[in-house]
């Protein structure tokens, strides 16, 4: 009953109007389906606008998404407008919408005139007093004032499921307890006590609640479209982040092989030359030894003359000064070392090592300055010891304490100052300038931390920190401290946090090297930007300063 009587408020429409051709792309002259929907509720125009970029949307969903949208821009292409455009039905695409409608309707059977005889025509309205369904001829009969009061609605095949059966009236009326259709005697009898409206009521009701539904479901679309365009841009992002970390690493691989060809060719000089200096001294050796026995294999033939000789007194003259070989060289103790030195491969490989170091720690710390961020400090923080600058760029540490007003975000008890910003997610970066300073620590603390008491620099009390004490010695902020061995003392130190990573690294960016990292930490609050600039004294005054980052390309 419920179902049928979804027409009773509708009314007749125009039978003769004449069909206008459309412009289209398929073969029926009439615009597709996609043509036809609203890329923001996927249903079919309903008083269809166009954006001055050119696309169409229902009237309600453009005015609702701009409602619930900052910028006023296009729901589809997202071109923004400098002020909301003033709106206008687009009559061109409405005609060709109520066509589409009209067309794409299943053929539904024709309902004829009860009262003519022979030729039956087609009704124009059914009455619910009378029963009957008449033509437009016959539904004149109620331009009379005795029926002018009857109700007439649209012409239905079933009449009898808009009657009720019981009292056989009309029904008008809608019981809430029951939820179903009433005459106007249910509501006096049966229905007496029960909770009834007026059929056009309780149909405003539930036609609010459509557009309520529809409105929710527009927002829920407009949800999913705006997460498919974050998704969209996420992975444009990483494509060009995943080109740019290819490039680094070619260019990387690319420094690398040219420094091991380099070094390759060096050490093959090295050793060529080493071979070469061998084969000259054995070369050499070889002709004083040949020089050597050349004069003994003379000595020995003048040695064979004189044993056949018969001139004893020539013999015995000389025989004196032949009796023994003459001095030479002791070539027992020289030789040629057949040892090749491992010394200079070993150099080779530590320098390929330093060279790869380098430029993987330099392609990280260009990847990472991308995420640089504007650090200001926070003078709510400073101990009332510390001095900080008027761009909040610098602090030091005085010998006066500051008539400062205490609350709870004030550091007390260690000379210490935070960032203003706090961050909960992503990553970021910032440089502190630490020259001249013979104490100082740096790094980034959770907003939790006692800003009032004795406290130990470590992740367990909220600190991730690296820290210089006598000049000379640099530790991490572990419980217990890790002692770090630098190869040169950093003038300049980054910080590097990725919140979700769970990861704070420290760089020294001139040597474009890491000094420390915290890993697989587990942040679950806001992180802040961390300075104490160490006890002032004669050889640690100079300022911790936060710099502009220099972003390498």
């Amino acid at each position: 009953m419920a179902e049928s009587s979804s027409t009773q408020s509708g009314e007749v429409g125009n039978n003769s109007t004449e069909e206008l051709p459309l412009p289209s792309s398929d073969s029926s002259g009439l615009l597709s389906e996609e043509q036809c929907q609203c890329s923001v509720c996927m249903d079919v125009f309903t008083d269809p606008v166009t954006t001055p970029c050119g696309h169409n949307f229902c009237r309600t969903c453009l005015t609702n998404y701009w409602d619930s949208n900052q910028q006023c821009c296009c729901p589809l292409c997202k071109e923004e407008f400098p002020k909301r455009p003033e709106l206008q039905i687009n009559t061109t695409l409405t005609e060709a919408v109520g066509h589409f409608k009209k067309k794409s309707r299943p053929d539904q059977p024709e309902i004829l005139c009860d009262v003519c005889t022979g030729v039956k025509l087609k009704a124009l309205k059914s009455c619910l007093d009378c029963g009957v369904t008449f033509c437009k001829t016959h539904l004149e009969s109620h331009a009379v004032a005795k029926l002018k009061k009857h109700i007439l609605i649209n012409p239905v095949k079933s009449l009898e499921d808009y009657i009720c059966q019981k009292h056989e009236r009309p029904l008008l009326m809608f019981c809430r307890d029951e939820q179903m259709y009433v005459c106007q005697f249910c509501t006096e009898t049966d229905h007496k006590t029960h909770n009834t409206v007026p059929m056009e009521e309780e149909s405003g009701e539930r036609k609010m609640q459509l557009v309520k539904t529809q409105m929710e479901l527009q927002q829920v679309v407009q949800l999913k479209m705006k997460k498919i365009e974050e998704i969209k841009l996420s992975v444009e992002l990483r494509k060009k982040n995943t080109e740019k970390e290819i490039a680094d690493s070619v260019e990387v691989f690319t420094a690398l092989m040219r420094s091991i060809e380099r070094s390759q060719a060096e050490l093959l000089k090295v050793m060529e030359e080493k071979q070469s200096a061998a084969e000259m001294q054995a070369e050499d050796l070889i002709k004083e030894l040949e020089q050597e026995i050349t004069e003994l294999k003379r000595t020995d033939n003048e040695l064979e003359q004189l044993s056949h000789t018969e001139d004893h007194l020539h013999l015995i003259q000389i025989c004196s000064s032949l009796r023994s070989p003459p001095n030479k060289k002791n070539w027992t103790s020289i030789h040629i070392d057949t040892h090749v030195s491992a010394e200079p491969v070993r150099k080779t490989l530590s320098q390929l090592q330093k060279t790869l170091n380098e430029k993987l720690y330099d392609s990280e710390l260009k990847r990472i300055q991308q995420y640089a961020v504007d650090v200001t400090l926070n003078p709510d923080t400073a101990h009332p010891k510390l001095s900080l600058s008027e761009n909040g760029k610098q602090v030091t540490c005085g010998d006066k304490t500051h008539n400062l007003p205490d609350n709870p975000k004030r550091f007390t008890y260690y000379i210490m100052v935070l960032g203003k910003e706090g961050f909960s997610s992503g990553r970021f970066y910032y440089e502190v300038h630490v020259n001249g300073k013979t104490e100082w620590s740096l790094g980034v603390a959770k907003g939790s931390i006692n800003r009032k008491g004795a406290i130990t620099l470590s992740p367990k009390n909220g600190f991730w920190t690296v820290i210089l004490t006598n000049n000379k010695e640099y530790k991490a902020g572990t419980y217990p401290s890790v002692t770090l061995s630098l190869r040169e003392k950093p003038q300049k130190v980054g910080v590097f946090v990725d919140y979700e990573e769970g990861l704070v690294s420290f760089y020294d960016v001139q040597a474009r090297s890491r000094i420390y990292s915290f890993t697989g930490q587990c942040f679950t609050e806001k992180l802040y930007p961390y300075f104490c600039p160490g006890v002032n004294d004669k050889n640690n005054s100079a300022p911790l300063i936060i710099s502009a980052i220099t972003k390498t390309e």
